[in-house]
């Protein structure tokens, strides 16, 4: 276990998901602290940051803000960084503004949402200090727009009265952080309704059969985005406080069956490429290559995480790092 720690150790990026979400420091702590500052000041940050879209589109994959900002807060980047605030400014003002009124549309009795889009600005908000009123006008609107079955849609077929996973796992991640952070009560009950899209799944199974839902949704991939796959998903379901729901076991030991010989854990796809920057899906950094039999350091940073979260890395294992 030294030896793969020593490896994430190489990678500065991963500073502060080594020191809090695996070594176990706590997120106000001197050590955490300055994991937070080793990571914003990491050599792949400042690409991401070299890389950003400055034509104002906000959405443009993955170099525009709103993915800037949801990167750099995975990541642990230090809250409230002035250079970042006008990233944030322009992510709020793509999902408040009038433009993105047309695309708020109610159809069948639901309203059809990328909801991960307003999600994903609350969570970055809240992590890297910058929320405001902002922040509560976009959770007000999530709440009214949470389907009967605790999830979001953006599906625009009248027919269609079940939620999607890719648009109901960052609302849930957002909600979740938002009731951890304000103790509002509105928003702890609707995280709970959205942790139920995925757990009477199993996170990854039909309910019809208990087949998979969808084969990417068992690869490993890091940055998973707004995609969704059993890491991303663990992941989520660990912050919002659901890991231990035993209805995680299944997703939980399918990802233990992918580690690897020397303990660490592979990018099995990737949603991005690193080239052919004038289209969209670029991004300026290569997140650790795409090798089903080769340690992925991001991949395992998180797989140790979730394992760590959900009590399946052994008291020697913890003892070793």
């Amino acid at each position: 276990m030294n030896e793969l720690i020593e490896r994430l150790e190489s990678e500065p990026a991963l500073a502060w998901k080594l020191s809090v979400n695996i070594l176990g420091a706590p997120p106000d702590s001197t050590a955490a602290r300055q994991a937070a500052e080793s990571t914003r000041s990491s050599a792949l940050v400042g690409s991401l940051l070299a890389g950003r879209d400055t034509s104002g589109r906000a959405y443009r994959k993955w170099t525009g803000s709103h993915w800037l900002l949801s990167i750099l807060a995975d990541l642990g980047c230090p809250p409230g960084e002035a250079a970042l605030r006008p990233l944030m400014d322009e992510t709020f003002d793509c999902w408040l503004g009038q433009a993105h009124k047309k695309h708020i549309r109610l159809i069948a009795g639901r309203t059809r949402r990328c909801a991960s889009q307003e999600a994903y600005a609350i969570w970055t908000s809240l992590k890297l200090g910058f929320a405001d009123d902002r922040t509560e006008e976009l959770v007000s609107r999530l709440l009214r727009w949470q389907w009967p079955d605790g999830g979001w849609n953006c599906d625009k077929r009248p027919e269609v009265d079940i939620s999607s996973f890719m648009e109901t796992l960052i609302p849930l991640r957002a909600l979740a952080k938002y009731a951890q952070d304000s103790g509002d009560p509105r928003a702890e009950a609707a995280a709970g309704q959205a942790g139920e899209v995925f757990l009477k799944r199993n996170l990854f199974k039909r309910q019809s059969d208990t087949s998979v839902m969808d084969e990417h949704f068992v690869r490993l991939h890091y940055p998973a985005y707004w995609h969704y796959d059993i890491l991303f998903g663990l992941k989520v379901m660990a912050e919002a406080g659901f890991i231990s729901d035993p209805r995680c076991r299944d997703a939980l030991e399918l990802l233990e069956t992918k580690r690897l010989p020397d303990g660490g854990f592979p990018a099995e796809e990737s949603f991005s490429r690193s080239t052919r920057p004038q289209l969209s899906g670029y991004t300026p950094v290569v997140w650790g290559g795409i090798d089903r039999k080769g340690l992925n350091p991001f991949v395992t940073a998180d797989a140790l995480f979730v394992l760590r979260a959900a009590g399946r890395l052994s008291p020697e294992s913890l003892a070793g790092l």
